[in-house]
């Protein structure tokens, strides 16, 4: 490759803020949707095409239609950060994207038949042989809105290829924020219409949604630092009750909390001793049999992703009910690891079910993209 740009090159960061604080600068900064995909620096020379994540790794192996879109549909030397993503009908689903890491080619194409991958671009980092690092964005932009007009005429790759649509009007930000979630994207992006690229620096400003939810605590793994005489807890594992098969209510794995200093974990692992139970009384029993994953990412459990890793877990008799933060649900899990906020020791837990969380509207992901259905 001879680029302006070359890799490896680190995609340029954000920082949390709060949706005030981004709605109270515009129209100075560009607003658009946080997606929930792979980040995605594209560098294409002619018919070479690589793909690098976040970290600098490749990814073009990976997405062999996404690499062959864009080979097709962009210009002959192009720089390009965006994301990678999968949809499945009208809404991001991430898990399914996760899949796509996988060692057997043959596995990767028969994913990108049934499940493909796309494409959303919305930073220009070179075009030509010019670099447009020390650009402003709003040139870069601008160029890059140059190279998206283009390929209106190629209608069949619109659904590969994507320019992630922008406003600077806060209260159209404002919408997006609480209507695009039902499509899967998990906040609002702003960045300062001035500023240039700059590689590993957060100078853009992310805004995710904040909730809270009460769960039972079902469960704790031990740190990696935990010892006997020094025994320490790594994260609580939480539950939400939900009609099981025969419609009695069964505790349900939710997700995990893990951030605590060394001192709270010390504090939590003696509290929670006296909950201890053998794993054949507890709700999850039943799962200590299973050698794979399971659609659920039940505890103790094994994937890919896991290999190497001790997944073992202590059962804890159900009791227990906390606070914790959460962004959002990817399906009937937490998509992110939740805050530990209280204990409620008000709250029955068996009253915990899945009832307290809060739908987003559904929006479909076509208008997101500007892609008529």
């Amino acid at each position: 490759m001879d680029l302006p740009v070359m890799p490896p090159i680190l995609p340029m960061l954000a920082k949390p803020a709060s949706l005030e604080k981004v709605l109270s600068m515009a129209p100075n900064v560009q607003l658009e949707p946080k997606w929930d995909g792979f980040r995605c620096i594209v560098f294409k020379d002619g018919d070479e095409v690589e793909l690098a994540s976040r970290n600098t790794k490749p990814l073009t192996r990976y997405f062999p239609e996404v690499v062959e879109a864009l080979r097709e549909v962009l210009p002959e030397k192009i720089v390009l950060d965006g994301e990678i993503f999968v949809a499945v009908g009208d809404r991001l689903e991430f898990e399914v994207l996760q899949q796509r890491i996988h060692p057997a080619e043959s596995r990767i194409n028969l994913l990108a038949e049934e499940t493909p991958a796309a494409y959303a671009a919305f930073d220009l980092l070179a075009l030509g042989d010019r670099s447009f690092l020390d650009e402003p964005l709003s040139e870069r932009r601008a160029a890059l809105e140059d190279v998206f007009a283009g390929l209106d005429e190629l209608d069949h790759r619109k659904r590969s290829v994507h320019l992630c649509t922008t406003t600077t009007d806060p209260e159209v930000a404002q919408d997006w924020f609480t209507r695009f979630e039902g499509a899967g994207l998990d906040g609002v992006m702003a960045k300062p219409l001035d500023a240039p690229y700059v590689p590993d620096k957060r100078t853009m400003l992310k805004i995710k949604h904040s909730r809270t939810a009460d769960v039972v605590v079902a469960g704790y793994r031990e740190h990696k630092t935990s010892t006997p005489e020094n025994p320490l807890l790594g994260s609580l594992l939480l539950g939400l009750y939900a009609p099981g098969e025969d419609g009695r209510p069964e505790l349900q794995h939710i997700g995990v909390s893990a951030s605590f200093t060394a001192a709270r974990r010390a504090e939590l692992w003696q509290e929670l001793q006296e909950l201890v139970v053998p794993i054949e009384e507890h709700p999850w029993g039943r799962w200590s049999e299973w050698l794979t994953a399971n659609p659920d990412r039940v505890p103790g459990t094994q994937s890919r992703w896991s290999q190497g890793k001790d997944l073992s877990f202590t059962p804890l008799r159900p009791e227990r009910v906390v606070e914790v933060g959460y962004d959002h649900m990817e399906g009937r899990r937490f998509r992110h690891t939740a805050q530990f906020k209280r204990w409620r020791p008000d709250r029955e837990p068996e009253s915990c079910g899945y009832d307290q969380l809060e739908e987003p509207v559904a929006y479909e992901l076509a208008e997101v993209l500007g892609v008529p259905r």
